[in-house]
């Protein structure tokens, strides 16, 4: 009498892990790896970096390097002021500590980012809305859009591409980075 053979259970295909996984992949892309050391352990390593606005910009020639430059100036000076709202639990706490105390770099940095946003009028403009949330916040700029909008009437993509356009040349003057055009 033959005896029936249980068929073998499938194995889960497992996700390579030298690769983003492919939930990362449906939020964006990211570049070429570049192969490196670890500096601890002397490992190659492979480091992916996620694509943002300002790099899918750039990528496809809408932008200039200066103007990538300056966004990407605006960013970090952004962060440096700690305004992005990501707050975490002090792990040392100071007996008598008087509370968040603003550090005399973020303080620096909230400067120099008003000073920035003042050239578009503040952060209640459109190009000052767009540069805060677009670059600061790191909002894509489609979401922005959708939340945007000025007496009721939601600004379209294109329109909000054009802001942000318009903002990083301003931007890039404002640092120094391309000349200003004199007017004819």
């Amino acid at each position: 009498m033959a005896v029936k053979r249980k068929p073998k259970a499938a194995k889960a295909k497992q996700d390579d892990l030298a690769k983003p996984s492919k939930w990362r992949l449906q939020h964006g892309g990211f570049s070429e790896p570049v192969r490196d050391a670890d500096p601890d352990t002397g490992s190659p390593v492979a480091h992916r970096r996620a694509v943002d606005t300002l790099g899918l910009m750039l990528a496809n020639g809408s932008i200039t390097p200066q103007m990538h430059e300056a966004g990407a100036m605006f960013r970090v000076t952004f962060r440096l002021a700690a305004l992005d709202g990501m707050r975490t639990t002090q792990l040392l706490r100071i007996q008598g500590g008087g509370g968040d105390l603003l550090s005399e770099r973020q303080a620096a940095a909230r400067r120099r980012l008003a000073a920035a946003l003042d050239l578009f009028g503040g952060a209640d403009s459109a190009g000052g809305s767009c540069l805060w949330h677009v670059l600061g916040l790191e909002c894509s700029l489609r979401e922005w859009a959708m939340r945007q909008g000025w007496s009721g009437r939601p600004v379209h993509h294109v329109q909000a591409q054009g802001i942000l356009l318009t903002a990083l040349g301003v931007l890039a003057a404002h640092y120094g980075l391309q000349p200003r055009e004199r007017a004819a």
